[in-house]
């Protein structure tokens, strides 16, 4: 199980991560709702053991050494980190990622044979940014699993490429409750979906008040900006 509680990412000036609290078993999807792409890329690197948090506890199976969450996650699809280079087939894609997976695990895994398998030659010679959303969400997840030590699922944004929930949310979920492997999976979003009663998160972002200068006007009272919470919800039904 994964667990945070209160865990931070300091930035030059505001947190780049306010304190956040959750908690992931195997067998459960948990959505984190965040008004930005930073926000939402930091907790997706944190929670999977690729940034330090600034504070707080993380915990994997009771476990908070970061190298133990490292070995038992992946991260799928983060901006600016882990995302597929546009140039290549999915053939490429596919080869690249096998071989980054330990050589005691791997055995004789070869992309023509895995893309069969997981039923990918129809898009083999796609370059990746000719995939179908859908059809790359599936492909990475796929990647990310053929290393069998993975028990955690951290998804960066998989509404960010355009797909209603009804294209990205059946599949986290389908992952998250395979009986075979059962896995915990995370996905930050910018929204929660109409109608989600499963786990999730709001990521609240803290704001830094500045006092006035000496003998400056108070500035007039602005009008509350609505809550975090009720942003993602907002969103969602847009």
């Amino acid at each position: 199980m994964l667990t945070a509680r209160q865990i931070h990412v300091p930035g030059r000036r505001d947190d780049l991560l306010p304190a956040t609290s959750l908690t992931a078993k195997r067998g459960q999807l948990v959505l984190a709702c965040a008004d930005n792409q930073d926000q939402r890329t930091a907790l997706a690197l944190t929670l999977s053991g690729r940034m330090k948090a600034g504070g707080g506890v993380l915990t994997w199976d009771g476990n908070s050494r970061v190298k133990a969450l490292r070995r038992a996650s992946a991260l799928v699809d983060s901006p600016g980190v882990n995302e597929p280079e546009q140039h290549l087939t999915v053939r490429d894609l596919v080869t690249e990622d096998l071989a980054l997976i330990p050589r005691r695990y791997r055995g004789a895994l070869l992309s023509g044979p895995w893309l069969k398998v997981n039923r990918f030659e129809d898009i083999s010679q796609l370059w990746v940014e000719q995939l179908p959303p859908h059809r790359r969400l599936e492909l990475l997840t796929s990647l990310a699993l053929a290393d069998p030590t993975v028990d955690l699922l951290v998804v960066d944004s998989p509404d960010r490429h355009g797909l209603a929930p009804e294209h990205w949310l059946p599949r986290l979920q389908s992952l998250a409750d395979d009986g075979g492997r059962p896995l915990a999976v995370v996905a930050t979003v910018a929204a929660l979906p109409n109608g989600w009663d499963g786990a999730g998160v709001v990521i609240a972002k803290a704001l830094t008040e500045r006092e006035p200068e000496p003998g400056a006007a108070m500035p007039e009272a602005a009008a509350p900006e609505p809550s975090a919470e009720a942003r993602c919800l907002t969103r969602s039904a847009s």
